[in-house]
């Protein structure tokens, strides 16, 4: 049971990773629903790093020429990208250090978090697509405004809060154009995928090994990533179209349903 159970998140981080519903919100619902009616899953922030780090390679494949560009054209995008990574950095860090950091990473866990933060996500959207963007490309961004991209970067480590989605937004109110701004959000998604991964296998090398199954971590990676290739592609069709507003129709009842759950859960004494 427990390998479906790695593998149905897998296949829920590689679709929700790129899509602006928040993966790291839907694997922790995911894996609370199967706490409560199938067997418990310890570990559920180290499963959500490893399946994200499947889909960050999905981006290193899906972008490469993209990436190939930083070290000629594009050069001046890795200063950009170095600056709108250091929120995330900042805010990774300080979690690793606080005296109080198993009791935040135990709420970064909470299903009842990703379902108050949902709708955030919703609003998001619904306030990005009402913004055509500009005509910037991703060279063109000013370093101010790659900060405050990684500032929207940074929220996301509230579950329920999308990634892709926040800093989707935040570049098209930067003025860049569609393709660019989900462009420049997967790039910078590259070093705090891969930061988020390198912090966490330090964790466990201090912790130990736990209890999930190294072939079964690593498979979940392996789904997620080859997944997540799909993922990009259908969202880029829908950028393309300006339609990224009609997932906050799925995000605002789906918070409202999370919330209610849990609340009657907690009530019940089985909260997940």
């Amino acid at each position: 049971m427990l390998w479906l159970q790695v593998l149905i998140l897998a296949v829920v981080q590689g679709i929700t990773e790129f899509l602006p519903i928040s993966s790291s919100g839907h694997v922790i619902v995911g894996a609370s629903l199967f706490d409560q009616f199938g067997d418990v899953m310890d570990e559920k922030l180290t499963l959500n790093i490893v399946l994200h780090v499947g889909t960050l390679g999905s981006i290193l494949v899906f972008f490469r020429e993209r990436i190939v560009a930083l070290l000629g054209r594009d050069r001046r995008v890795l200063g950009l990208l170095a600056v709108g990574t250091l929120p995330a950095v900042a805010v990774g860090l300080m979690l690793k250090a606080s005296p109080w950091g198993a009791g935040i990473e135990q709420t970064l866990e909470s299903p009842l978090v990703a379902g108050m933060m949902f709708p955030v996500t919703g609003a998001l959207l619904l306030w990005g697509m009402r913004h055509a963007g500009g005509e910037l490309a991703c060279r063109d961004v000013g370093y101010h405004h790659a900060l405050v991209i990684g500032f929207f970067q940074a929220l996301a480590v509230l579950p329920g809060i999308s990634r892709s989605g926040s800093t989707i937004v935040a570049s098209l109110g930067c003025g860049l154009r569609r393709e660019e701004a989900a462009a420049f959000s997967f790039l910078l998604a590259i070093p705090a995928l891969a930061g988020g991964g390198i912090l966490e296998v330090i964790d466990l090398l201090r912790k130990g090994p736990g209890d999930t199954p190294a072939d079964m971590l690593l498979t979940g990676g392996l789904v997620s990533f080859l997944v997540g290739l799909f993922g990009l592609w259908w969202l880029l069709r829908l950028i393309r179209r300006g339609r990224l507003a009609l997932f906050a129709c799925y995000l605002i009842p789906l918070g409202a349903a999370v919330v209610l759950w849990q609340l009657l859960a907690w009530e019940s004494g089985r909260v997940g």
